[in-house]
């Protein structure tokens, strides 16, 4: 065979560089640091971990399709090559010895910053170990250690400010053509989410120090608007331009320092009010590339050996081959919302039309999207029925998974609609999202009809549960601004067994448990009146009067179920929705859903909702707060009140009878699949220590106190080593 002339390899050469350079999304993986993780402890069979950090460098091509429907990327800045760039600082836990852990990455990314991994499926408890896990401590029990898995994590929230060892990239600013600014009116609520229960008299102008504010293009307040009001629904009411300020002032009007990121409200903001700031913001960031961090180092990390520069990927078993078998993902609550989105826009394919992630988890977003993909996106803001009820992050068309027709909008469209690169999806959610984030909208029509599921979706209601409960803790919890005690259920005995069922689904093709949620058809997903009437009347609780009802918002003519511009502000408010809760059944349950051990040996009456207190805007929703209002102990207390709920003694007789509730409930979920052996275990030794006293009608309040006593579950790291 005739060999090719030089020049003609040399040309073939630089243009599959050129190939290699546009196609690569990484075009520097740097790992900046690297330690001996847990203490050097050796997990099972997997071995010992280490934990790496460093930042990858990213870039984008504006003209790429797949990147087209980011708003501004074509106003960003750009480098020689045409391309748009940014980074994200990385987090990796992984095995010393890539070949003894599973071969799979788990992909779990942050919220607003904060890592998500040890607490939600480590029995590891809440606090600064969490953000910067290092410590054998750290580690929990070890569970994903255990399983081999490769933990990832980047920043990719644009707005998260610096500190308690948050993960932020770094977002490029869009600007006019000119290169000036862009500015555009920003949209802030301030409310007891951000005001202290003491008041303030100063706050930044996003109202939460943790998130950078846009800063405001003119300090003139006669060209803003401040307004104030009592109720969610309740006359705004405008707030004269001399009584506040851009600039910080903790003592009033006397102390004020001119700023252009805070505002100072000269009579004091008040935590029982609602106040709406509209003011010209300016140099919005590219906030919509958090989407690409996701996609581009996911698929790094899965696909290439190195980056352009010949650093290694540092999963690679060796230089021509990654080794990785399977990546899945993981968010919880706002980054629930954000996979949703994610899922949405099309980001689960890299730009070599590669699926990135073969199963991806929703955990806890009901249906709402994020919209970082908006000018002056504000992703830290989601809409609740006690505040920003009309604000982003929300519910907007598309909000079923499969691909349908929106009667209140009419728009045809569904979140997986691209069956090429579509993930297998488990969505999770608590009883608190159909009450707060419209969760029965992915398993009804706009008219509050079934629709049907597609059959790479499994989706799962935590009955009875409230969103809170990423991490063990002391139970029950307190009232804060609620009636109600709340009950912060820990949802990791649940999950850890979904995703033995999802890695099981993704690797060997065995199907999951069917979607376990409440069903029109079945009378388990039913109107808040039908609720209220099912709920039992138990005395000094009030159950809601309302949810977060859903209206089809228009933002103008710039703003798309993609995302956009927000040029009306507020919203305009169209056509309602149907919106339906889960059914509750004689103790005020859930019928439907998984019942985890809580519900199905249950010592009180959980609900995933709450109810604020009086002179705390009572009766709305208290936040994301679920209720638990504990059972009588003997027969007699409880119609002495009139609680219609049997008492514990009538449903168990004795510790003894508790203890076997809880085992025949372990039983049952564990072959159901929704619970693992070595947690079935844990709660039966719970139930075990709970009580240790004798029953007597003289020490009912002593009983009470012990038989409610629950451990914080923070498991023992070097126990459940295997």
């Amino acid at each position: 065979m005739a060999r090719k002339p030089l020049s003609v390899q040399i040309m073939v050469l630089l243009l599959f560089a050129f190939c290699l350079r546009a196609e690569a999304r990484v075009v520097r993986f740097e790992v900046e640091r690297t330690r001996i993780f847990a203490e050097g402890i050796s997990f099972g069979t997997v071995g010992p971990y280490q934990r790496l950090d460093g930042t990858a460098y990213m870039e984008v091509d504006p003209a790429d399709p797949l990147n087209a429907t980011l708003v501004n990327l074509d106003r960003a800045p750009r480098n020689q090559r045409g391309m748009v760039e940014f980074s994200a600082p990385f987090f990796i836990l992984k095995p010393m010895e890539m070949e003894r852990g599973n071969g799979k990455i788990f992909y779990v990314i942050n919220n607003r910053g904060n890592k998500q991994a040890t607490g939600y499926f480590n029995y590891a408890p809440a606090g600064p170990g969490i953000n910067d896990p290092i410590t054998a401590a750290d580690a929990g029990d070890g569970f994903l250690m255990r399983l081999g898995y490769t933990v990832v994590d980047a920043g990719w929230q644009g707005d998260v400010a610096a500190g308690n060892n948050r993960m932020f990239p770094n977002l490029p600013v869009a600007t006019q053509p000119d290169g000036s600014p862009i500015v555009a009116p920003v949209r802030i609520e301030y409310t007891d989410r951000t005001i202290p229960a003491a008041g303030t008299f100063t706050l930044t102008l996003e109202g939460d120090p943790s998130f950078v504010s846009y800063e405001t293009a003119d300090r003139d307040t006669t060209q803003s608007l401040l307004t104030v009001r009592d109720d969610v629904f309740g006359t705004k009411i405008p707030i004269p331009p001399d009584r506040w300020a851009f600039g910080t002032c903790p003592t009033g009007e006397g102390s004020l320092t001119p700023t252009t990121t805070d505002i100072c409200l000269f009579d004091r903001f008040r935590p029982d009010r609602l106040y709406e700031l509209i003011y010209p913001a300016k140099n919005p960031k590219v906030m919509g590339l958090g989407y690409a961090v996701t996609r581009d180092i996911g698929s790094f990390l899965r696909f290439q050996t190195h980056d352009d520069d010949g650093n290694p990927n540092p999963l690679a078993r060796d230089g021509q081959h990654v080794g990785i078998v399977h990546s899945y993902s993981f968010g919880g609550s706002s980054t629930g919302m954000y996979q949703r989105d994610w899922l949405y826009l099309g980001f689960n394919e890299d730009e070599s039309h590669r699926r990135v992630f073969d199963a991806v988890w929703i955990h806890k977003p009901g249906t709402h999207r994020l919209f970082a993909n908006v000018e002056f996106a504000d992703p830290n803001t989601y809409s609740r029925e006690d505040d920003r009820h009309d604000f982003l992050s929300t519910s907007y068309p598309a909000l079923s998974y499969a691909v349908r027709t929106d009667e209140i909008s009419g728009i045809t469209d569904g979140i997986l609609k691209r069956p090429d690169t579509d993930p297998l999806v488990f969505h999770t959610d608590t009883e608190l999202e159909y009450y707060q984030f419209r969760s029965s909208l992915y398993l009804t029509n706009g008219f509050g009809e079934p629709i049907e599921l597609p059959p790479n979706l499994r989706i799962y209601l935590l009955s009875s549960f409230q969103h809170g409960g990423n991490n063990p803790a002391d139970f029950p919890g307190p009232r804060g601004n609620c009636q109600n005690l709340t009950n912060p259920n820990y949802h990791g005995p649940t999950v850890r067994a979904l995703l033995i069922a999802l890695d099981r689904w993704a690797d060997r093709g065995v199907l999951p448990p069917q979607s376990e949620v409440p069903s029109v058809r079945h009378g388990t997903l039913v109107s808040l009146a039908e609720a209220r009437e099912a709920f039992p009347a138990i005395p000094g609780v009030e159950f809601p009067s309302g949810l977060n009802s859903l209206e089809l918002l228009d933002y103008g003519p710039e703003f798309s179920s993609v995302g956009g511009r927000l040029t009306v502000l507020p919203p305009l408010l169209g056509n309602s929705y149907v919106l339906r809760v889960p059914r509750p059944d004689e103790d005020g349950l859930d019928i439907a859903g998984i019942r985890p051990i809580e519900i199905r040996a249950p010592l009180g009456t959980n609900t995933g909702w709450n109810v604020r207190a009086e002179g705390l805007r009572r009766p709305h929703l208290c936040a994301l707060s679920g209720s638990f209002i504990p059972f009588a102990v003997t027969r007699a207390e409880r119609e002495a009140t009139g609680d219609p709920r049997r008492s514990l003694r009538e449903r168990y007789h004795n510790h003894h009878g508790y203890v076997q509730a809880v085992r025949r409930a372990a039983r049952e979920l564990v072959r159901e699949r929704f619970l693992l052996e070595e947690d079935a275990q844990r709660f039966i030794r719970q139930a075990e220590g709970s009580l240790r006293v004798v029953y007597n009608t003289r020490q009912q309040t002593l009983v009470r106190d012990s038989f409610l006593l629950k451990t914080r579950q923070t498991g023992s790291l070097r126990s459940y080593i295997r």
